[in-house]
């Protein structure tokens, strides 16, 4: 039997669910017509992973890097420094790296909205605030999709041992950033990043593009609401630790942010775009591609995510149906070893993670084909494989691949 020479990993972000009443106690998964993935699950051997281990709720980052094998405790630096990565943002070793929001906030300074009205475009207002220095310490900002933005502390003394400023809540006014430790550096980071934010608000309420705002009906993009901080320092590489040359195609930017991270190439796809409009079909034609250059291609699909923290069990059903279909051209594929799974459930009736396990697929030469006929959560639970992180799924793919270290003599 020949070996894998080439790998195409597919994750269904949020691909995990519950019985939901309205598909007749079926999770989407089970209730979604899927001939080809069903097709694929027959051909090869099937099973469920914990990506953090049983009964942990996974965030997407720290999920996809325990899949990219690499072990979180050592190496997951928070949030920021993935999403500001994300945006191509050329970070330097000890950048403090944050995500934010536009926010609106009234005269007493109580959030109104956390998304300053859903704004469409924040790169006029980060351009306002790119580039100002306090005492010594720079902070760079670039606009990402509609309200988001990434922001970066650069200079010395600095720490990620602060606390956010982001409330997760309308109502009360925005946290004051407090040092988590009691070192000079997150005394030091927490004291200059509140006075940062306040000329920020000043600057951003008494702007133009903010009164004109006010003159439409709009919300006022007049403060930013920080969290998730990070401290970026270099890692070995995807390509130096497994001797696989990597590529990443996504829509959403913390994806991309993830692969930049550990090294993956990242390819651009016309119609990508993170959301439940995404074009999956260009996303495989592109990864199949990408096959004749790229030994290890990832590929992220958001959609299913999206319909789990709506509560939308149709839609994430329908969706599921879409990815189905997309994937029809992997049947025909020689020599890859195909791995189709998720990076966490995200049930419709919790509308968020849940530390549910996972179903994984993995199909091609040198696979065990099992008895399971049809992809889902249930029939997946019967089958060969049980992973209990994602690492774990990584030392597989190199087992199959004939890519694993000897461990002994």
């Amino acid at each position: 039997m020949s070996v894998p020479k080439k790998a195409l990993l597919v994750i269904c972000d949020g691909l995990g669910d519950r019985p939901c009443k309205e598909l007749t106690n079926k999770t989407p998964l089970e209730a979604a017509k899927k001939p080809n993935l069903n097709a694929l699950a027959k051909d090869g051997a099937c099973g469920i992973m914990s990506p953090l281990g049983a009964g942990i709720r996974a965030g997407s980052d720290t999920a996809h890097l325990s899949i990219f094998g690499y072990n979180i405790k050592k190496y997951y630096l928070g949030r920021g420094p993935l999403e500001a990565l994300g945006l191509k943002m050329q970070l330097q070793q000890g950048d403090i790296a944050f995500r934010a929001n536009l926010a609106t906030v009234d005269k007493k300074g109580v959030i109104i909205d956390r998304r300053a009205g859903r704004i469409d475009n924040s790169e006029p207002f980060a351009e306002l605030l790119n580039g100002m220095e306090i005492k010594g310490i720079k902070f760079i900002i670039k606009a990402g999709t509609a309200h988001r933005l990434a922001l970066v502390m650069r200079g010395k003394g600095l720490s990620p041992n602060i606390s956010d400023s982001d409330p997760h809540k309308e109502g009360i006014k925005p946290l004051e950033i407090k040092p988590l430790d009691d070192s000079k550096e997150a005394a030091f980071t927490a004291k200059v990043l509140n006075e940062f934010l306040a000329k920020a608000h000043k600057i951003l309420a008494g702007h133009k593009l903010n009164k004109e705002r006010k003159k439409q009906g709009l919300m006022e993009a007049n403060f930013v609401l920080t969290r998730g901080a990070g401290v970026f320092k270099r890692i070995p590489s995807f390509e130096e630790r497994f001797r696989m040359k990597a590529c990443c195609i996504a829509g959403a930017g913390l994806y991309k942010g993830i692969a930049r991270f550990i090294g993956m190439d990242v390819l651009d796809v016309e119609g990508a775009t993170g959301k439940a409009n995404t074009n999956i079909n260009a996303k495989i034609s592109k990864a199949i591609e990408a096959l004749g250059e790229y030994d290890f291609v990832f590929v992220h699909i958001k959609g299913c995510d999206v319909f789990g923290h709506d509560g939308d069990a149709k839609g994430k059903k329908e969706f599921i149906e879409r990815i189905d279909s997309a994937l029809k051209p992997l049947l025909k594929l020689k020599d890859v070893l195909v791995i189709i799974t998720a990076d966490h459930s995200t049930p419709c009736c919790m509308k968020d993670h849940s530390g549910d396990a996972v179903p994984v697929l993995l199909k091609g030469p040198s696979v065990r084909a099992d008895d399971v006929n049809e992809f889902t959560e249930r029939t997946c639970a019967k089958g060969y494989y049980r992973f209990n992180s994602g690492i774990e799924l990584m030392n597989e793919i190199l087992n199959l691949m004939n890519k694993a270290e000897l461990v002994g003599s």
